[in-house]
């Protein structure tokens, strides 16, 4: 019996940020998480945290499944975001490495940040498209870094969504991202779409669906329940680790008592700081894989709090690698 092996894309033989991109198209990858979700075979032991110099920190995120074996190693560097800091170097830097699990071929490499931004969009548009009561929006996004762009184009390509608002500390920032959202709008040949700069969060909350909040997580930017929409799909990818943070605790409860919560991957017991600073019992917290198994007729309120999983990158790398039989 010869045993087949796998080979990457030819039409993406390299690691670069744009060949990985091409590779990982938003919607597809949305239902490679979904897929991956129901696959027994997958393994995720728990990532590997190394601190680094100031802030920073190395991730070793190893992940594998009947087919082919990963591991991402990426640097976190915060301060890399600094005005002070060496003009050109991006706060997640790193790949994502793939293997033939049964010869222990090594297929190639996809480039880290990369991965990072396109899977997190994915699994935040797999769960609006299961959980949100309005999905088409309108979207603000918090924070206009690399996930705030991803995000706007995947919502804006998964759930249809046409208006568009961002929210920065840096005007700059949140104008340069509107200006992609228009060029996104007319590069797709979307009609209808709008972007713009919310000056106040006051004033966008509650005319916002949809809501991402993608910052740096220094501190909170949600502060004020009252001003949610009442169906209200509130995206919080931001903060990662027990000490960050991006929603005050009194709102985190309010989705609690008023509508539900839902994360990740059970793993946010342990990392998900806006739940656990707000006292919630995270184990109580439905994962996406139990709502994507049995999704619900009905929608509300939703938080939905994503901290990560070496599997999202483990399902980027089936997708770019023809993984599935």
């Amino acid at each position: 019996m010869i045993r087949q092996t796998l080979t990457a894309k030819p039409s993406h033989p390299d690691s670069s940020a744009q060949a990985t991109a091409q590779a990982l198209p938003y919607g597809a990858l949305a239902a490679e998480v979904a897929r991956l979700l129901q696959d027994a075979s997958v393994c995720v032991p728990p990532r590997l945290v190394q601190s680094l110099s100031g802030s920073g920190s190395l991730f070793v995120m190893p992940a594998a499944d009947a087919r082919i074996a990963i591991t991402k190693l990426i640097t976190f560097t915060p301060a890399n975001a600094t005005a002070d800091a060496i003009v050109g170097l991006p706060t997640i830097q790193g790949e994502v490495i793939v293997f033939d699990n049964a010869t222990g071929q090594r297929l190639g490499a996809l480039d880290g940040p990369t991965v990072t931004a396109r899977r997190t969009a994915a699994v935040s548009l797999l769960a609006a498209q299961t959980l949100a009561a309005i999905p088409k929006g309108p979207l603000l996004i918090v924070g206009a870094g690399v996930q705030g762009r991803a995000h706007m184009e995947a919502m804006v390509l998964g759930l249809g969504v046409r208006e568009v608002w961002i929210s920065s500390r840096s005007a700059r920032s949140a104008q340069e991202l509107v200006q992609h959202a228009l060029a996104f709008f007319a590069q797709h040949d979307i009609p209808g779409g709008q972007a713009c700069v919310a000056d106040s969060l006051s004033a966008a909350v509650p005319r916002c669906t949809l809501v991402v909040t993608c910052t740096s997580a220094q501190q909170a930017v949600l502060l004020d329940p009252a001003l949610l929409h009442p169906q209200a799909f509130v995206c919080a990818v931001g903060a990662f680790t027990p000490s960050m943070v991006e929603l005050a605790p009194n709102v985190v409860q309010y989705f609690a008592q008023h509508g539900r919560i839902a994360v990740d991957t059970a793993d946010a017991s342990h990392e998900a700081g806006d739940l656990l600073q707000a006292g919630i019992d995270v184990a109580t917290c439905a994962t996406l894989q139990q709502v994507v198994a049995s999704p619900s007729a009905e929608r509300s309120l939703t938080l939905f709090k994503s901290c990560g999983w070496a599997g999202w990158d483990l399902a980027a790398a089936r997708l770019a690698f023809a993984a599935r039989s």
